[in-house]
C-alpha cells in the first residue's frame, strides 16, 4: 500500500535502496533496533555483486602487503562472528599457499601468516602450519617443482544466501522487503524523502541510504539529485567453475607473476571455483566474463596443476562488478576493500560504497551509529535464520555437525545426503520442512524447498532458486530445470 508523506505516523525511519549484502545487512540491523524500515531492490536479492564473489569470509591475507592492518584485523574478528552466526551456510576452510621464492620470499609469507594468526582472537579456525607437498595428500595435484607450502585457515560462505538470510531476519523484525521494484523517483520533503517505485508505491522516510553497489553513483546523481555523488572505481571480477582439481578439502591460494593471487576453491562437492580477475570497467551493467579473463584464469591455475585444465573442463562462468572507493593513482589490486560512507550534507541521506562481504555487519553498525546514534548494537551474537543450532561450547562447526547428526537420526526415512544438502542451505528451518513432508521431487530439488524459497526468501524465478538460493543449477538436468521454471510460472 502507498505510504502518504503527509502523515508523520506513516513515515519510515529508514529507506534502503539496494538489496545486496550491505543493504540487507543495514535493513536487518535497523529493524532489530526497533526502527521502521523498507528495502527496495530493482532485481533479485543478491542479484549482482553479492552473488558473484569468490564466496570467502576472510581477513584478506594479501591486504597485509599494502599495510591494511586495521582492515585485516576487523575482518579477521568478523570472520569469527559470521562463522558463529551462520554455521549452515559457512564453514572454516583450509588454504594451501605453495611457496615460489622468486615471487614472494619465504620470510615474507611466514611473517604475513604470523600476523594473520595473531591480529585477532580466533576460536573457529586453527592457525597456520608448514606443509611438505612431497608427502602431503594434496601434493600430487601440484606440479613436482612445488615442494613446500603453508596451510592457513579462512572461511567459506554462500554469499547469496547470506544476503537472503539478512533480508529474512529483517522482515521477521518488521522490515518491508520489496524485490523487483526499482526506485524510479526520489524527492526531498519536509519530513525527509519520498521515493516512488516501479510498482507505483510511494514510500516516505526520514532517512535514505543508497546501497546500490555499482549503481550507487548513478542513483546518487540521477535519482537523488545530490551534488556530492561519490566517484567509484568499477572492477569486474570473473570466475570459472571446472571439474574438481583439489584432491583434498583444501582451497589454494596461488601466486601469479603479475603480483596477483588466484583462488581455487572446492565447490559444491564435485567442482572447483577459480577466481578472480580485476578488470576495470566503465559501466555497471551486463557483467560477463571475457575471453581474456577466462584465458587468464586457466593459465593462472595451470602454472601449478599437474594435470592442466582446458576450456572443455569449464562447466560454468560468472562475473560481477565490484564498486571500489576511487583512489587516484592506484590500480585495482592496490585499491582498498574498506568501505566509505558518504553523507550528503543537509539531505538526510547517505551513500555507501566499497566494503567486502566479511565486514558487511560492521558497515551496517557504522551506518546506524551515524544516522541513529541513540540506538543500540545487537547483531554481534545474534544467529541468522537457520543458524540457531544448540550451542554446547564447541566451535560453531562442531555444534552444527552435532545438530546435523541428530537431525539425520530423527529422520531415518530420508536419505541422509538429502538431509545434509538441505541443512547446509536452510539450517534449522530444515526441521519443519522434513516434518511437514517435502512433496514432489522435481529432479533433485523438492517442492517444499521451492515453496520455502518463494514464500520466505522472495524467489520469483527458476534462476533465483537454482543459482542464488541454491547452486543446483550446476547439477539439475534440463528437464528438472524446466520443472522448476514451471513451478514459478515460467
Amino acid at each position: 500500500m502507498p505510504i502518504s508523506p503527509d502523515s508523520a505516523d506513516s513515515v519510515l525511519d529508514l529507506l534502503v535502496i539496494g538489496g545486496g549484502v550491505n543493504g540487507a545487512g543495514i535493513a536487518r540491523d535497523a529493524a532489530g533496533r526497533g526502527l521502521s524500515v523498507a528495502l527496495v531492490e530493482m532485481g533479485d536479492l543478491a542479484g549482482a555483486t553479492s552473488s558473484a564473489s569468490t564466496k570467502l569470509v576472510h581477513g584478506g591475507l594479501r591486504y597485509l602487503e599494502f599495510f591494511e592492518f586495521a582492515l585485516v584485523r576487523k575482518a579477521l574478528a568478523e570472520r569469527e562472528v559470521i562463522l558463529r552466526a551462520a554455521p549452515h551456510i559457512s564453514r572454516p576452510l583450509p588454504f594451501l599457499l605453495p611457496l615460489e621464492p622468486h615471487l614472494r620470499p619465504g620470510w615474507m609469507i611466514r611473517a604475513g601468516l604470523f600476523l594473520y594468526d595473531h591480529l585477532a582472537r580466533r576460536k573457529e579456525v586453527p592457525g597456520s602450519s608448514r606443509v611438505d607437498l612431497r608427502s602431503d595428500a594434496a601434493g600430487p595435484a601440484f606440479q613436482p617443482q612445488l615442494k613446500r607450502a603453508y596451510r592457513y585457515w579462512d572461511g567459506w560462505i554462500d554469499d547469496a544466501r547470506l544476503v537472503v538470510l539478512n533480508a529474512q531476519d529483517a522482515a521477521a523484525r518488521g522490515a518491508q522487503i520489496l524485490v523487483r521494484e526499482a526506485a524510479t523517483a526520489a524527492r526531498r520533503t519536509e519530513l525527509g524523502w519520498e521515493v516512488t517505485t516501479a510498482g507505483g508505491r510511494r514510500l516516505a522516510a526520514r532517512h535514505l541510504v543508497n546501497c546500490a553497489g555499482p549503481w550507487a553513483g548513478q542513483v546518487a546523481h540521477e535519482l537523488m539529485g545530490v551534488a556530492d555523488a561519490p566517484k567509484l572505481s568499477l572492477v569486474q571480477g570473473a570466475h570459472i567453475v571446472t571439474r574438481k582439481v583439489n584432491r583434498t578439502t583444501d582451497a589454494w591460494m596461488l601466486q601469479q607473476p603479475d603480483g596477483r593471487i588466484v583462488f581455487v576453491i572446492p565447490y559444491q562437492g564435485e567442482f572447483s571455483l577459480i577466481g578472480t580477475t580485476e578488470t576495470p570497467v566503465s559501466e555497471p551493467h551486463a557483467a560477463r566474463i571475457t575471453a581474456d579473463e577466462e584465458a587468464y584464469l586457466l593459465a593462472a591455475v595451470n602454472r601449478s596443476l599437474a594435470r592442466p585444465l582446458t576450456p572443455d573442463d569449464i562447466v560454468h562462468r560468472f562475473a560481477g562488478i565490484r564498486p571500489l572507493v576511487l583512489e587516484e593513482g592506484k590500480g585495482a589490486r592496490e585499491t582498498t576493500r574498506d568501505w566509505r560512507l558518504v553523507p550528503h550534507e543537509g539531505q538526510n541521506a547517505m551513500t555507501v560504497i566499497g566494503g567486502k562481504i566479511t565486514t558487511y555487519r560492521l558497515l551496517a553498525e557504522a551506518v546506524l551509529a551515524k544516522l541513529f546514534p541513540k540506538t543500540k548494537r545487537w547483531t554481534r551474537d545474534a544467529p541468522l535464520p537457520g543458524g540457531d543450532v544448540p550451542r554446547l561450547g564447541g566451535t560453531a562447526g562442531q555444534d552444527f555437525a552435532r545438530w546435523l547428526a541428530h537431525l539425520k537420526a530423527r529422520n531415518p526415512l530420508y536419505d541422509p545426503l538429502i538431509i545434509e544438502r538441505m541443512a547446509r542451505l536452510y539450517g534449522t528451518e530444515t526441521e519443519a520442512m522434513l516434518e511437514a513432508g517435502l512433496g514432489a521431487n522435481l529432479g533433485g530439488i523438492f517442492e517444499a524447498e521451492l515453496q520455502h524459497m518463494r514464500d520466505r526468501e522472495w524467489a520469483r524465478t527458476a534462476e533465483d532458486a537454482l543459482w542464488r538460493r541454491s547452486k543446483l543449477g550446476l547439477r539439475l538436468s534440463p528437464e528438472a530445470q524446466a520443472r522448476v521454471a514451471a513451478f514459478f510460472g515460467g
